[in-house]
Order: structure tokens, then C-alpha cells, then sequence
């Protein structure tokens, strides 16, 4: 599995910057805020309930805080790659803001068949702020976190609970345990909206964020 040193050369090959600030592709991607006073994802909003074998779309509580139209609705982000697809999600902003601190927005947009575990911005605001204010201004730390919420394969929801566990590109496994529309990873970080598909990636938005082992 990819390391991340190989993970984060990518980022020296020069790709075109893809901005996390808009699904159009802006190179700016110093626009991309934090902004944990938009919509939350929490596990109590209600959703359709869906079985093992009907389970061919998103799926959970949270998916109810997803944008019904536009950009940041399922349908946008199937079309946009996972950085750009995530910018649109007004649930997802800190992550924006991480990923773009880390300067990975290339690496994961261009990224092949990934699975993401993308925490919301009810998963940052558990962090001490200044906890997290000290980890964004740490580029490697950053990254070691964030590549710890990536896995360099597609894993499906019949997968999830049963296939693990994975391993990051962090370098560090992952593990989700589950079934239905019952996930948790690592124990404790509940999937509240999983099986989203974007261009590139299948994501599960989680309501913590995963630290490696050795973060």
C-alpha cells in the first residue's frame, strides 16, 4: 500500500491545482474557510432506512444534511473529484480547509479508486481548538492525520463491515466493524453518511476524526 512519502510526492509532479473553493476547478484555493457554523451532520437527522441487499445509495442519518440540489448534492459530487466534490458539502468545510493546508488537494483529486473517511465539521469541533490550531499549522503532522483517513482501494458498504481492516495511506490500518447502516471505525467514529460516491472515490462522512497511532 502506498506510503506516505510516495503518497505526497505526487504533490512535486506539478499537477494542475484543482481549488477546494468551487466544483469549477479554480487554482485559488486560499478562499476555502473553516466554517463549523454551517448545516451539521448529526446522527439524530433522519433518513430512509435501507437493508444489507437494497443498500445501492447513500445511507445513514446524516445524509439528511446533504444539499438536496446543486453541487454538494449526491448527484454533484458524482461528478466532481473528492476534493472539489467535498467543497461543495457545507458539512465538510474544515476538512476543506485541512486538506488545503496540507496542500493535498491535487494528490486526492487525482487519485484513482479511493475510499475517504471524511470527518464533518462536528468531528473537528470535538478537537481542543487549540489542539487543532496547532495541527493545521503543522504541515507534516497534518498530512500523517489526514492520508490516515484514506484508503488506496474502493471499499463498498458490503465491504466496510467484513473485507477490513484496510490500510491507509497513512501506513497505519483502519478498521470499521458493522452492518446496515451501522459503521463505526476504529471503535468509536460513527459513519453517519456512507457509500457517497464522487468521481474518484467512495466517501463516509464520520463524526470523528481518526488519529494514527502514531500522531
Amino acid at each position: 500500500m502506498t506510503s506516505v512519502r510516495t503518497f505526497t510526492s505526487v504533490l512535486a509532479t506539478g499537477a494542475l491545482a484543482l481549488s477546494l473553493a468551487a466544483c469549477g476547478g479554480s487554482s485559488n484555493e486560499d478562499t476555502a474557510t473553516a466554517d463549523t457554523d454551517r448545516p451539521s451532520m448529526s446522527p439524530s437527522a433522519s433518513a430512509a432506512p435501507m437493508t444489507d441487499s437494497a443498500m445501492s445509495g447513500p445511507f445513514g442519518p446524516g445524509c439528511a444534511s446533504v444539499p438536496a440540489t446543486g453541487a454538494g448534492s449526491f448527484d454533484g459530487m458524482a461528478t466532481a473529484p473528492v476534493a472539489t466534490a467535498a467543497s461543495a458539502n457545507p458539512v465538510l468545510s474544515t476538512l476543506v480547509s485541512a486538506v488545503q493546508a496540507a496542500g493535498l488537494v491535487d494528490t486526492l483529486n487525482s487519485a484513482k479508486d479511493i475510499t475517504v473517511f471524511a470527518p464533518t465539521n462536528d468531528a473537528f469541533a470535538k478537537v481542543p481548538a487549540a489542539d487543532l490550531q496547532a495541527l493545521l499549522a503543522d504541515k507534516e503532522k497534518l498530512t500523517q492525520v489526514l492520508t490516515y483517513h484514506v484508503v488506496g482501494q474502493p471499499v463498498t458498504p458490503a465491504d466496510l463491515g467484513t473485507a477490513g481492516p484496510f490500510t491507509s495511506l497513512q501506513g497505519a490500518p483502519v478498521e470499521a466493524m458493522g452492518s446496515g447502516e451501522e459503521f463505526t471505525v476504529n471503535g468509536s467514529s460513527k459513519v453517519v453518511c456512507g457509500g457517497v460516491e464522487t468521481a474518484n472515490a467512495t466517501v463516509y462522512i464520520v463524526d470523528t476524526v481518526l488519529m494514527p497511532p502514531a500522531a
